[in-house]
C-alpha cells in the first residue's frame, strides 16, 4: 500500500494545498534488439511506440547491436547493475540463458490460447527441459532465392529441387556468361555460416550429435562440408562469401551479381522495394533444396524469441510488453519482414497479399527446420565449427580434419 500511496505521491506536483497528479512515465524499461535481419530497427520502434502508447505508464529505451554482438551484449549485462529487462535470443541459446539463469522461467505466463495458437515448431524457440523461457518472435529459417530473369536469359525453366542441380544451373549460367559467379553465401566466420552449413546438413540427413557427442564430422555433416568447397573451389560461388554475412548477400542480389542466394525471410520484401533493389519484380522464392534420395526440402531453424531477464525490476511490465511485441496483431501488421508465429495468420488475406509465393515456399520450409544442437556448450561447439568451415573454403585443412578437429575443440 505505501509503494502505491509513494508512486502515486512522486507523479504528482503539490498545488494550492492540493496534490495534483500529472502523467509521467512510472516505469522505464530496457529492451536489446538486432540491428539485422527480420524486423527493421524503423518497426521495432513503431511497435514499441504503440506499446507505449497504449501504457502510457511505461516507456522503453531500445538499444540495438548487430546479431554477432547480441549474445554477448546479454550475457554481460548479468553481472551490471542496470541490465536490460527484455531480451531478443536465438533458437540455440535457451539451454545456456536456463542453465545460467539469464532468462526468467515464463512457463506459468503461457497460456492454453497461446499455446493453441501459436505453430507448434515456434515453441522450440523458447522451451528448454520442459519450461518456457519467453515467447517466440521471430519465425524464420533461409529460403533459396533465384532472380527469374537470369534463369530464363539461360533457359532454366524451373529453380533447383536439389543442391546438385543448383550447381549445374549455376554452371549453365556461367558458361553462357550472364554472371561470373552466380552463387552467393553468408560464409563469414560467425553464425551465419553455421546457418548456411546446418541448411546442408539437414539435406544430407546427418546428425551434429548423437549421445551427446559430436557427429558432425560423419556422414552427412562431412558431405554438408564438402558441398560447401566444391561450390567455392567451382568458381559457382562468389569468392567474397566467405566474408559475407546476410546482409551483404541481400545486397549482391538486390544488384543483380547472383543468381541465387540463400537468405532469411527479410530479403523477400526488401529485394522487392524500388529504392534499393535492382531486381524489384524478378525475385523467385523456393524453400532450400533437397539430395536425391535423402530430403525433399532443407532448413535451418532460424527463430528467434524475447525474454525477460532474471536481473529484471520490472519482470510483470516486461512481459506486459513481450505479449505485446508477439501478439498477433502486431505481428499481422508487420508481416513483411518476419512472418507471424501464429497459425491463423496465414489464412489472413492482409498477410500472404504480394508475398504469396513466399507463403508457398514458408509452408514447405518451416515444417522442415532442422535445429543447430541443444547444448549450454553451444557457444563454443559453434566457434569451432565456424573455424573448421573457414580452414576448409581457404584450403587450409580438408573436410574430413577440419571437422574432425572442430569435434575435438567443442567443449563436448
Amino acid at each position: 500500500m505505501l509503494k502505491t500511496i509513494t508512486k502515486t505521491l512522486v507523479g504528482a506536483v503539490f498545488a494550492g494545498g492540493l496534490f495534483v497528479p500529472h502523467a509521467f512515465a512510472e516505469t522505464t524499461l530496457n529492451a536489446l534488439f538486432m540491428a539485422q535481419a527480420a524486423y527493421s530497427e524503423a518497426d521495432v520502434r513503431a511497435m514499441t511506440d504503440a506499446f507505449t502508447k497504449a501504457n502510457p505508464d511505461l516507456k522503453v529505451n531500445l538499444e540495438f547491436v548487430p546479431y554477432e554482438g547480441l549474445h554477448d551484449k546479454t550475457v554481460l549485462a548479468q553481472g551490471s547493475d542496470g541490465g536490460y529487462d527484455v531480451v531478443l535470443f536465438d533458437v540455440i541459446w535457451p539451454a545456456e540463458y536456463a542453465t545460467n539463469k539469464v532468462l526468467v522461467d515464463v512457463s506459468s505466463k503461457i497460456t492454453d490460447d497461446m499455446k493453441k495458437g501459436v505453430l507448434p515448431g515456434a515453441w522450440t524457440t523458447v522451451r528448454y527441459d520442459g519450461k518456457y523461457y519467453g515467447m517466440p518472435w521471430i519465425l524464420d529459417t533461409k529460403y533459396l532465392f533465384y532472380n527469374k530473369e537470369i534463369l530464363e536469359k539461360a533457359g532454366i525453366k524451373t529453380p533447383p529441387k536439389t543442391w546438385e542441380e543448383l550447381g549445374e544451373q549455376a554452371k549453365i549460367i556461367k558458361d553462357k556468361g550472364l554472371l561470373k559467379t552466380p552463387i552467393a553465401w553468408s560464409w563469414s566466420q560467425a553464425e551465419a555460416a553455421i546457418c548456411d552449413y546446418t541448411t546442408l546438413v539437414s539435406a544430407y540427413g546427418g546428425d551434429f550429435l548423437k549421445d551427446g557427442k559430436p557427429d558432425f564430422q560423419n556422414g552427412g555433416g562431412l558431405e554438408a562440408l564438402r558441398y560447401m568447397v566444391d561450390s567455392y573451389k567451382s568458381g559457382l560461388t562468389n569468392p567474397n562469401s566467405k566474408e559475407f554475412l546476410e546482409e551483404d548477400v541481400r545486397k549482391v542480389f538486390e544488384n543483380g551479381d547472383a543468381a541465387f542466394a540463400l537468405n532469411w525471410t527479410y530479403m523477400y520484401n526488401m529485394a522487392n522495394d524500388p529504392k534499393d533493389s535492382k531486381v524489384v519484380g524478378k525475385v523467385g522464392v523456393v524453400p532450400a533444396p533437397g539430395v536425391a534420395g535423402t530430403s525433399e526440402v532443407s532448413a535451418v531453424n532460424g527463430s528467434m524469441g524475447l525474454g525477460v531477464t532474471a536481473v529484471s525490476k520490472h519482470p510483470d511490465e516486461a512481459w506486459k510488453y513481450i505479449e505485446f511485441m508477439t501478439s498477433q496483431a502486431t505481428q499481422n501488421q508487420y508481416a513483411k519482414l518476419s512472418l507471424p508465429i501464429w497459425a491463423s495468420s496465414y489464412d489472413d488475406p492482409a498477410v500472404t497479399k504480394g508475398q504469396e509465393e513466399l507463403i508457398a515456399a514458408a509452408k514447405l520450409g518451416l515444417a522442415a527446420m532442422y535445429p543447430r544442437p541443444t547444448t549450454p556448450k553451444y557457444q563454443e561447439l559453434s566457434t569451432a565449427l565456424q573455424q573448421a568451415i573457414q580452414e576448409s573454403l581457404l584450403g587450409q585443412s580438408s573436410p574430413a580434419d577440419a571437422l574432425k578437429t572442430a569435434a575435438q575443440n567443442s567443449g563436448l
